[in-house]
């Protein structure tokens, strides 16, 4: 990653160019798909301007801020911009997400088909399975009213289903 500092209408200072490396790091923590950072630092009538410019793989992200001290300055611009990489990574993720959600192994389907005259109709549930004991799933299905229940199993790190074999007995299916 690349960092530019302009200085407009002052001496930039090794302080402050030390300040805003410090900055930078903060930003690279959350998000590391960073091309280049520009910082364009300008003093006017007293007032302290930072313009902040993140340049990352098919967009570009801006912020602005000013203050009566340059740190200060400094500091409201990354600010902003770290709130603006949240968000942007955040959709990242979303968008990963959904393109991964068919190979997931959090998710199963459960395929109801029931075949017809002349084509075989097939429904699919999206069943979310959570992570816990066997011990657990028991409980929680011994007052569910469903022929079956679809769980991860902490201890081996898989899907397992658990079925009612009768009122007393269940079976627990490990593929």
């Amino acid at each position: 990653m690349q960092i530019t500092i302009t200085a407009r209408h002052f001496d930039l200072t090794k302080a402050i160019r030390d300040h805003i490396e410090e900055a930078t790091e903060k930003l690279e923590k959350y998000f590391d798909h960073i091309i280049n950072i520009n910082y364009i630092l300008s003093l006017d009538n007293s007032s302290n301007n930072v313009e902040l410019i993140l340049h990352i793989p098919r967009s570009n992200l801006k912020s602005n801020s000013s203050s009566n001290d340059m740190y200060l300055a400094i500091d409201d611009a990354v600010d902003k911009m770290e709130k603006q990489v949240k968000k942007l990574k955040d959709k990242w993720t979303d968008h990963q997400k959904k393109k991964s959600l068919h190979d997931s192994s959090q998710f199963v389907y459960a395929n109801l088909i029931k075949k017809g005259q002349q084509r075989d109709t097939v429904k699919i549930k999206r069943i979310l399975a959570e992570s816990m004991y066997v011990k657990d799933a028991i409980d929680i299905f011994e007052e569910s009213e469903d022929p079956y229940f679809v769980f991860k199993n902490i201890e081996t790190d898989r899907i397992n289903v658990l079925v009612k074999r009768d009122e007393e007995h269940y079976k627990l299916i490990e593929p």
